[in-house]
């Protein structure tokens, strides 16, 4: 039977859940009047994770398509401006470098490797070919008051609240966009002959049909893994970390500074990450159960916090512990349902590329929406090959932060260098890269998760060793190179006299109407 596709229902609210039917009711403009009818149902009993999220600068657009205001979402979301990870730590537990939003300089006219290599190795790689680095440090904005919303001078992102998020979602959604919104404890899933999914039932009685439902259910993954029972491909051989204690952590000032990155402080079984938000921070740490027990980990957290608000404060605050399983389904789009988000699987705070997935997954399901049945098999082949795809760049991405650790100073880090731990491309890499950069020709898909930018950034953030070229090519000019790290010197002055704090522009923007 070739059904058309008329009633979509998402379980499931949460970031992945209102994010995704906000995307699909934007693009597909969903009316009273229009046969598409998009319900989300949620249950009353499930609460956000809410430990605090980074998102990539995607989410501008993501945002401004779903047409909730940036002034609206900064005023709302507790949000603040992030403009890319600062690693601390990682290499040798003396050191930092950055992983920037902003592409080296002249990215795609000439590799500036070499030429920061010959000429500035005494500096930092993300120094050299970008402003970023100094706009970071310094705690700047990405823009000034006066700069366009959903515009900046720097690429950027946003720390936010996760709960506070999700809130105005759901507000935006059902109340100018045409959501259903159904709060409900859903107790079977009813199948049709054909194995799809017919309806949802919940325990007051309620029925809900559908022809296509997006499973937004977090980890439980109510309708992929507990209904058709899609395993997960679990990658705790290659990601070691599965655990994560995070609190909330008050700022000893209100003027303290906002800090522009994520900092994610390497410990001696995983990391800490370190996100500002306006009203506070969210710090929290991942680690590997299987090298160290909760309660260390917690003394870690904890002796991190009490370098910043002192011991005492540090012990009063109370912590979250949550438990994770690294992987990915073994399909995402089975029959007629789609898991997005923690349904579809996670890794690990590393790199926040959570949302950054449930913004791709979204933005594919919208623009290759089935109309019919039919359609929908052609393109869950389609969907979850580019995801299963995607899904491994990220872990060879997150791997690679471990694999070129010299840390050996404890088991976590050896084990993080045992041949079986690394996947075989990513090993295949590494080698290729100690004779040429990291380049477009690695990653060839046209909307890669990490392009060949950020494995530089990390490669030479983390002090590998590419030989250089013997001989010259067209793409080698020296004096085009000097140029480019000239302009980026420009630009830093530029930055560093012009751009407010985070705080400032905060600030600004709260006082706004």
């Amino acid at each position: 039977m070739n059904i058309a596709v008329k009633k979509i229902v998402i379980v499931g609210g949460g970031s992945a859940g209102w994010l995704t039917a906000g995307v699909l009711a934007a693009e597909h403009k969903i009316t009273s009047q229009q046969s598409l009818e998009i319900t989300l149902i949620e249950s009353p009993n499930v609460k956000t994770i809410g430990v605090g999220e980074g998102t990539w600068p995607s989410m501008r657009n993501t945002l401004d398509k779903i047409g909730i205001t940036e002034l609206e979402f900064i005023q709302q979301c507790d949000a603040s401006f992030k403009q890319g990870s600062k690693f601390i730590n990682w290499q040798t537990g003396n050191d930092f470098y950055y992983h920037p939003f902003m592409t080296p300089e002249g990215y795609t006219q000439i590799n500036l490797q070499q030429h920061w290599h010959e000429l500035h190795s005494e500096k930092a790689f993300a120094d050299v070919v970008n402003a970023q680095f100094s706009v970071c440090e310094a705690n700047l904005a990405p823009k000034q008051a006066s700069t366009p919303f959903y515009a900046g001078v720097t690429n950027y992102g946003y720390h936010l609240n996760a709960e506070k998020f999700s809130i105005l979602l759901q507000q935006h959604c059902t109340n100018k966009q045409g959501i259903k919104h159904v709060i409900g404890h859903i107790q079977q899933v009813v199948s049709a002959e054909n194995g799809d999914i017919k309806q949802l039932e919940t325990t007051d009685g309620n029925i809900i049909e559908g022809d296509l439902f997006i499973d937004c259910s977090g980890s439980t993954g109510l309708l992929i893994d507990k209904h058709f029972k899609i395993p997960l491909i679990k990658q705790d051989h290659v990601l070691f970390n599965n655990r994560a204690i995070a609190t909330q952590v008050p700022y000893a000032s209100e003027t303290d500074e906002i800090a522009s990155a994520t900092l994610s402080t390497a410990q001696t079984s995983g990391w800490i990450w370190d996100i500002g938000l306006p009203s506070r921070r969210g710090v929290g740490n991942t680690y590997s159960s299987g090298h160290i027990n909760d309660s260390e980990a917690e003394k870690e957290l904890r002796k991190y916090i009490a370098n910043t608000i002192g011991n005492s404060e540090a012990e009063k605050l109370n912590c979250k512990k949550i438990s994770f399983t690294p992987g990915y389904r073994e399909k995402f789009w089975h029959k007629n349902c789609i898991a997005i988000g923690m349904s579809a699987g996670f890794l690990e705070p590393l790199e926040a590329s959570a949302l950054a997935m449930i913004e791709l997954s979204t933005t594919m399901l919208s623009e290759q929406l089935p109309q019919t049945r039919e359609q929908m098999e052609i393109a869950s082949k389609r969907f979850n090959s580019r995801f299963t795809y995607r899904w491994q760049r990220v872990i060879e991405f997150l791997k690679l932060h471990y694999v070129l650790s010299e840390r050996r100073d404890s088991e976590y880090w050896n084990d993080n260098q045992l041949s079986t731990s690394i996947p075989d491309r990513l090993s295949e890499l590494i080698s290729l890269w100690k004779y040429q950069p990291p380049s477009r020709y690695d990653f060839i898909e046209n909307e890669e998760v990490f392009p060949s930018a950020s494995y530089q950034y990390v490669l030479y953030g983390m002090h590998f060793k590419t030989q250089q070229r013997a001989h010259n090519t067209l793409f080698e000019n020296k004096q085009f190179a000097q140029q480019l790290f000239d302009k980026v010197n420009t630009q830093k002055q530029q930055f560093l006299l012009g751009l407010p704090t985070n705080r400032s522009l905060i600030n600004h923007y709260y006082q706004q109407k």
